[in-house]
């Protein structure tokens, strides 16, 4: 079953989709979709890389999800993508404002094909006002229109908040 984890900045998402993939038993690869483009945020990428298991094997891809996926995927594995909305900003803001596109539907297109288990995390970011600028508003409408397409094809959905999981679509695992 393939599973899609929502919830705030700091909710626990992140900490939730990795104890599932930990306590499925089976080899799991961490998709690590985030580019450093700033101190902080390569700092935040070593904090991750650190907390997660030595054996899991880690793919940092930027752009060509799908790709992966279909390369990665195989019954006896768990595939954990971290996360959706650094995917989404990445491709929004890739020269090629048509691979946006591409990527999207690509995924879309095979993700309930792929076998194994594949774990989704991404950021909620409907819940509050709408952006002021442009390249904002368009995040925010990408986000949740990635996350809606996703949902229903997915047999899982679950919402984090305060570290709390709360089943939206099927049952916590």
């Amino acid at each position: 079953m393939h599973s899609l984890i929502l919830g705030g900045a700091r909710s626990g998402k992140s900490r939730y989709a990795e104890q599932l993939a930990q306590r499925s038993g089976q080899d799991v690869v961490y998709i690590a979709t985030a580019a450093a483009g700033d101190g902080e945020m390569a700092a935040r990428i070593r904090q991750h890389q650190q907390s997660r298991p030595t054996e899991w094997l880690t793919i940092e891809e930027p752009l060509a999800l799908a790709r992966v996926l279909s390369e990665q995927a195989a019954s006896e594995k768990v595939i954990l993508v971290d996360c959706l909305t650094l995917w989404v900003t990445n491709l929004l803001c890739c020269e090629d404002e048509a691979r946006f596109t591409v990527e999207t539907d690509a995924l879309l297109a095979q993700v309930r094909t792929l076998p194994g288990h594949i774990i989704f995390v991404s950021n909620e970011v409907s819940l509050g006002v709408v952006p002021m600028g442009e390249l904002s508003r368009r995040f925010v409408d990408e986000a949740g229109r990635l996350h809606q397409r996703l949902a229903a094809q997915l047999g899982n959905v679950v919402f984090i908040t305060a570290g709390l999981p709360l089943a939206m679509k099927g049952e916590l695992q």
